[in-house]
């Protein structure tokens, strides 16, 4: 209940809440101000009965002045203070200077507020007043507190209850007429399937004429203007169904042409027919990762085209790309059907070989660097020869990722450049 009623789920319990949360503060502001005022009518007593204690001490503690009678003056200030209003005392002489200072409580439990009455200590010798000073007593919040302690829990006390069972009237009144009604409703909206059930498709058990009723026969109405809609647009969706039927179809065959071009496009470079970067990596990564490849060794084997931008400045981009389509298919030659070539970008391919441990590697990219070596391409009359360099690395038992392959490759590539070109580095 008290967690529906923080967090609302439902129109009534909103309701609910700010309708209580409204009483609640009202209530609250209420109960302070009688509080204040409680509070403030003690402390004004509390005065009062101040005034009455100086007017009676008064004569005593300036006939102890007069006569010097310091022990009786401390009497006098100890049972002052021994009084449940007093809780300090101040005696101060004609200038001002004090003369007695004492408190009921010690420096460090000081209470939150002091109020004080004052009153002129004199003498009276041969028909004249002699002033001697001026006396003090000092009462404090915490005085007023326990004086009305009693009153402010009866105020307490009573607000609770009025909170309380206004609370649950409030959550009764709620349920009864609005919240039941409603959960009711929403039940027969749920429950209603439109068909030849008459008009009426909703029926509370509310009998009173109030808005709930006046919307359960809307939406009785509007439920019955739904069921001629449905009968008229199945009519309609009768004679249309086939024709999409076969529009669907053929367009459903016209997207799937055109997406295993795109996929096609996608997946492999346009120029060599080898896959691209990405989807190299993709595949690779996926064929390392099967179980039966976690056993076995699987091989990277990158490559580089030598001194491919002179082939581009002296014989122009077409020859170019000849060489590279060249280059493609001599390498697919000697790759089983199980190995991927892909183009990683320009004139650099990369093959991964899964199940084929380094040394078999090494054998086949020397194999490949031979066949490179020893081919001539005539195109346009003119004889072209060229050579690539090749890095090896490999793993043992799915020990290393394709990014981590490729990497060591890499390096082994950057040799073999180093180190003349034309070579295979593992």
């Amino acid at each position: 209940m008290l967690t529906s009623f923080i967090h609302p789920k439902n129109l009534s319990q909103k309701l609910m809440r700010v309708i209580f949360s409204i009483y609640l503060g009202v209530s609250a502001l209420v109960t302070g101000i009688q509080f204040f005022t409680e509070y403030a009518k003690t402390q004004d007593s509390i005065q009062s009965e101040l005034v009455q204690l100086e007017q009676t001490v008064r004569d005593p503690i300036a006939t102890s002045l007069w006569q010097y009678n310091q022990k009786q003056l401390d009497s006098l200030v100890a049972g002052l203070l021994k009084m449940p209003i007093i809780v300090g005392v101040d005696i101060l002489d004609k200038n001002a200077k004090v003369l007695v200072s004492s408190r009921s409580y010690s420096d460090g439990a000081a209470p939150l507020s002091l109020f004080a009455t004052e009153t002129e200590l004199s003498w009276q010798l041969n028909g004249s007043q002699i002033r001697l000073g001026t006396l003090k007593l000092y009462s404090s919040s915490e005085v007023v507190l326990d004086r009305v302690l009693f009153g402010f829990a009866l105020i307490a006390i009573t607000a609770i209850i009025k909170l309380s069972v206004l609370f649950f009237l409030f959550i009764w009144a709620l349920d009864r007429f609005l919240a039941r009604p409603l959960k009711e409703l929403m039940s027969q909206v749920d429950e209603v399937q439109l068909g030849d059930r008459g008009r009426e498709r909703i029926n509370l058990s509310v009998v009173e004429e109030n808005e709930i009723s006046k919307l359960q026969s809307h939406m009785n109405k509007m439920l019955c203007s739904m069921e001629n809609g449905r009968k008229k647009l199945l009519q309609d969706e009768q004679g249309k169904r086939a024709w999409l039927e076969d529009a669907v179809a053929k367009r459903t065959e016209e997207l799937q042409v055109l997406n295993d071009k795109l996929r096609e496009l996608a997946a492999y470079d346009s120029l060599t027919g080898a896959l691209n970067r990405g989807n190299f990596f993709e595949t690779a990564r996926h064929l390392l990762a099967q179980p039966q490849s976690q056993k076995s060794a699987a091989s990277f084997i990158l490559m580089d085209l030598d001194y491919f931008k002179f082939i581009n400045d002296t014989y122009g981009h077409f020859v170019g790309d000849q060489v590279l389509v060249h280059f493609t298919r001599a390498v697919q030659a000697h790759l089983r059907k199980g190995d991927l070539l892909g183009r990683l970008g320009g004139e650099e391919f990369a093959v991964f070989l899964p199940d084929l441990g380094i040394e078999e590697a090494v054998a086949l990219a020397d194999r490949l660097r031979q066949s490179i070596g020893e081919a001539r391409l005539v195109i346009d009359g003119q004889s072209i020869t060229y050579t690539v360099s090749l890095g090896v690395s490999s793993s043992g038992y799915g020990d290393k990722s394709v990014e981590e392959l490729f990497k060591l490759a890499d390096v082994k590539l950057y040799g073999a450049k180093e180190k003349g070109r034309d070579r295979v580095e593992m």
